[in-house]
């Protein structure tokens, strides 16, 4: 094992013990799994967003407002936020409310670009309006990079850029961030970052035009799932494989801030880096009752081939590195998905694996 591996770190629940901690986006599938690792860890949080999307949604069905307080609201309502956000008093701010979707910005690119950066400058100068902020955290996206097809991963020190609406506007949205961090952040003491997460999986998500829920979908229906784009090359990750690298650099920049306010990348490793085909047909023989995928023939709008990360800063800089591998990850998704239909207790399950990811990630460790 190498020395990286060996030094992997997990976040301290020492550290995470009553900090009060403002969440956007609470409402939505990566924010409702951070909520509840939160809730595990004995923070205080307060969550901002709009209702859940869908219906079913992780955020209803694991019951996630118990244990924090939860407030719907909307990013674009300025003064509603920032007086949530001021009356809240938060130590540490996360930015994860967008509009997530690439195929949705070419529907709606004016309401991408108001969520994700009016949004964004909204949810930044309402924070350093607090008091006691130590720490922001906005969640951006791997397609914020100016997309040239490479064949190797993205480094946090490439160009900003994106073909599409919504990958401009997470491009637009951090440099966003990079002016506040250098106008007004730093000099007040506060540790700014922006995290670049690859395409995330997991137990509990409903969104529409993503690939997992609608193989998921497909299958439950007992039709088979309808793949447009099967070669198109993407960074598979479990859900609570970037969280985890959120709180441990959230740690970091309480510490430290001047030395880790910078971009960031959450990965997985090259062997997890593989074409959509392999994830249809991976989560086939899982789910086994004769599921299948074909090929959606008819056009759609560009979206990338060839999308790649490299997280080699987070593994050095940080100590944190994948804990779960691809195949691990859609086992568990197949499992979450049928426990759900047999009516288990899903607030439990999630924390279980919760419990179980951190106890992998030391054993590995």
């Amino acid at each position: 094992m190498g020395s990286l591996e060996m030094s992997r770190v997990l976040p301290d629940p020492n550290f995470w013990a009553n900090k009060r901690v403002f969440i956007t986006g609470h409402t939505g599938f990566k924010g409702g799994w951070l909520s509840l690792w939160l809730q595990s860890l004995g923070a205080c949080i307060r969550g901002f967003a709009l209702k859940p999307l869908t219906e079913p949604n992780l955020f209803c069905m694991a019951q996630v407002a118990n244990g924090m307080e939860s407030v719907i609201g909307d990013i674009l309502d300025f003064e509603r936020l920032r007086n949530t956000m001021i009356e809240f008093n938060p130590d540490i701010v996360i930015h994860m409310a967008a509009q997530p979707l690439v195929r949705a910005s070419y529907k709606d690119p004016v309401g991408t670009y108001h969520v994700n950066v009016l949004g964004t400058v909204h949810v930044l100068e309402a924070a350093r309006q607090c008091e006691n902020l130590r720490v922001i955290v906005n969640v951006t996206s791997d397609k914020c990079y100016e997309n040239k097809e490479w064949v190797w991963g993205y480094r946090e020190e490439d160009p900003m850029g994106g073909f599409d609406p919504y990958s401009s506007s997470k491009g637009c949205a951090e440099l966003v961030t990079s002016a506040y961090r250098r106008s007004f952040l730093l000099d007040a003491g506060i540790g700014v970052a922006t995290v670049r997460a690859g395409n995330v999986i997991g137990g509990g998500d409903w969104s529409e035009d993503r690939l997992v829920p609608d193989i998921l979908r497909s299958f439950e229906k007992g039709d088979p799932a309808i793949i447009r784009n099967p070669k198109a090359i993407r960074p598979w990750q479990h859900v609570l494989e970037p969280l985890c690298g959120y709180l441990v650099l959230t740690e970091k920049l309480w510490s430290d801030p001047e030395q880790f306010s910078e971009g960031w990348n959450f990965g997985p490793n090259d062997t997890d880096i593989v074409p959509v085909s392999v994830i249809a047909t991976q989560i086939a023989e899982l789910w086994a009752d004769g599921a299948c995928w074909v090929l959606d023939e008819s056009s759609h709008p560009h979206e990338a081939v060839n999308l790649k990360l490299d997280v080699s800063k987070a593994r050095a800089k940080l100590g944190w590195g994948p804990v779960w591998s691809l195949g691990e990850a859609l086992r568990r998704i197949v499992n979450w998905h049928r426990a759900w239909h047999r009516g288990m207790d899903m607030k439990e399950l999630c924390l279980r694996e919760i419990t179980e990811y951190m106890e992998a990630g030391r054993e590995n460790g």
